[in-house]
């Protein structure tokens, strides 16, 4: 057990840490010079294509040292805060992180919020300065913020480049020294912890674990003790670049499982496996449960692929146990699911998944957060997820909305922009902090409900992309909230409707409305689009009619028989517009976030 090093790659996102680990691959010879591509890592086509990781991935590597063989198990993880879950699940699974910071970027806000998850979790830090063959790199001043945050010596920061392989080796040489082994007992009953499972279309589901105490056996029984069903393991083995079967899996050491599990519900990530025949007494304390920060709908575009598309979430849900999701029914789409999602990103990954992966077209509708309602009578409170959902206002006593306190670290020259963006987006300004001479970091606390929409794009843009953004729920707050609905054709759309503040939904209204004039296509007959606050409508824009030239024929001659053609036209529009429902494209329904 003491040759065993178990340790996870944390940082900001785009700082390098899929580019580092393969070099650690390579040196280590784990992947042969022939397989080596870049992020050898990440397996899926939509990782490659944007240069992200979403899923985190672990391998094992054979690392020999003065002679002593160590078996070194990493594990790479994403670096963005929508996926935040991912790498609080591989943290409880390492004694030990690789912190990696960009010599030309300095500390950013997810590094920080990455760095407090692993301190909790008691980890080895082992800093890291990567980047360092850039032209931009500054080195002293990046080594004075981590020495600033971690309180570690300037000698222990490695400075290291993924892309030319310095440093490569001293990283590797100070996970064996400064990582401890694992800890626990080999001959106690079995407890392992699940970490993550995925789907295989031919061997059922496979789960990955991490084992705590005892060993487990090729042919064992077993059980998993919070689902209570019992298997047999039918294979288990270490994580290479693929699986690699084996007899036994100890103590410390970090495997798979395939026992022929075909229910995607019977595996939960963070559950323990143990023995049938001698059970551990207690489960490991798992994750916590994630908290969904934006919720949608999403629907098939055809009704009967329904429960085709509930196979697909709950594979799905297999390999990304942050999305949460309920059936819920929609007047204008039909049957659907409510899904949770930890941020826009993270939506917009899974409906590209759900495409990819397995073919099925859905349709998402605008993304919102949850509130509460206090009712008048007995100050009842009602979860509302869906605007549609929302009480009658004339009992409702208040509403509360989720608030966050977000931090953003940014340069200097930007602060004005962004406290004007916070502001714009009802935010409160609590604390202003200069991490060194050009960098900030700005503290407030605002509505979540207004982050949903488009404010880290914004961000972005008014920052020139320099700004990081990281945000955490800190409860509900009070809120004069108004339910704002879409009418077209006089019909309410509950998918388009949205609970907006009070000072706001003039505005919001008013774009909408033009926003869905654009893309709404011509009809035969003229249709209203009407933005409505209960009975009272505060913008209307009109799609016009396409009209047929019906007096064409008459050139010249009496204006009554025109008037005659003109009136007939007019009874036949009318009839139209009784009975015509209007179709909407699946742009309108994402269009409202991108309104300015």
């Amino acid at each position: 057990m003491d040759k065993i090093r178990n340790f996870c790659i944390i940082a900001h996102i785009d700082h390098g840490k899929s580019t580092l680990a393969d070099r650690l691959l390579q040196i280590t010879g784990t992947i042969s010079d022939r397989e080596m591509q870049d992020q050898a890592l990440d397996n899926m086509d939509l990782e490659r294509e944007r240069g992200i990781t979403i899923k985190s991935h672990a391998i094992q590597m054979n690392y020999n040292q003065n002679g002593i063989e160590y078996t070194l198990n990493l594990i790479d993880t994403p670096g963005h805060v929508d996926f935040s879950y991912e790498v609080s699940r591989s943290i409880a699974a390492c004694e030990g992180a690789l912190l990696i910071v960009d010599a030309s970027q300095g500390i950013e806000a997810q590094t920080i919020s990455n760095l407090y998850l692993a301190l909790e979790n008691d980890l080895e830090i082992i800093p890291i300065l990567n980047k360092m063959d850039l032209p931009g790199a500054m080195p002293d001043e990046v080594s004075d913020q981590i020495v600033e945050l971690i309180g570690c010596s300037l000698e222990e920061i490695i400075p290291a480049s993924g892309k030319t392989g310095l440093g490569v080796d001293k990283i590797l040489e100070a996970v064996v020294s400064r990582v401890p082994a694992p800890k626990g007992e080999p001959k106690a009953p079995l407890q392992a912890m699940i970490f993550d499972s995925v789907f295989n279309s031919f061997r059922g589901i496979i789960a990955y674990y991490r084992v705590l105490n005892g060993e487990i056996n090729k042919g064992d029984r077993v059980k998993f003790v919070n689902t209570e069903k019992e298997y047999f393991a039918d294979e288990i083995g270490v994580l290479k670049l693929d699986l690699a079967p084996k007899k036994a899996v100890k103590t410390g050491d970090v495997g798979y499982i395939i026992s022929g599990i075909k229910q995607a519900k019977e595996v939960k990530v963070g559950d323990t496996i143990t023995t049938v025949s001698n059970p551990c007494q207690t489960a490991v304390t798992g994750f916590e449960d994630v908290k969904p920060m934006v919720f949608a709908g999403i629907y098939p575009v055809d009704t009967e692929d329904y429960e085709e598309l509930r196979a697909s979430m709950e594979k799905l849900q297999l390999n990304d146990a942050s999305l949460v999701f309920e059936p819920e029914s929609s007047a204008a789409l039909g049957f659907g699911f409510r899904c949770g999602f930890l941020g826009m990103l993270h939506m917009e990954i899974i409906q590209e998944r759900l495409e990819r992966e397995f073919s099925m077209t859905v349709i998402t509708t605008v993304p919102n957060v949850s509130y509460k309602a206090f009712l008048r009578k007995d100050q009842e409170e009602v979860v509302v997820n869906n605007p549609s959902e929302l009480p009658d206002p004339s009992r409702t006593e208040y509403i509360e909305e989720p608030y966050i306190k977000a931090q953003v670290i940014t340069k200097s020259e930007f602060v004005g922009q962004i406290m004007n963006l916070c502001i714009e987006k009802r935010g409160e300004l609590t604390n202003q902090v200069y991490l060194t001479q050009d960098r900030v970091e700005i503290s407030f606390e605002m509505p979540l409900g207004e982050i949903v929409f488009d404010f880290y794009d914004k961000l972005k843009t008014v920052s020139r992309g320099y700004a990081s953004f990281d945000y955490f729920p800190i409860g509900y707050q009070k809120s004069d909230l108004i339910k704002l609905d879409l009418l077209l054709n006089g019909d309410p759309v509950d998918a388009l409707s949205a609970l907006v503040h009070r000072s706001n939904a003039h505005d919001l209204g008013k774009k909408i409305c033009l926003k869905l004039k654009e893309l709404i296509p011509r009809q035969q007959f003229e249709i209203p689009i009407q933005a409505a606050i209960g009975a009272k409508i505060v913008a209307r824009e009109t799609i016009k009619a396409l009209r047929k030239d019906v007096t064409a024929k008459c050139y010249g001659g009496d204006i009554t028989r025109k008037r005659k053609l003109l009136e007939k036209q007019k009874k036949g529009k009318k009839r139209m517009r009784q009975v015509g429902n209007v179709e909407i494209p699946q742009e309108a329904f994402l269009a409202v976030l991108k309104l300015d």
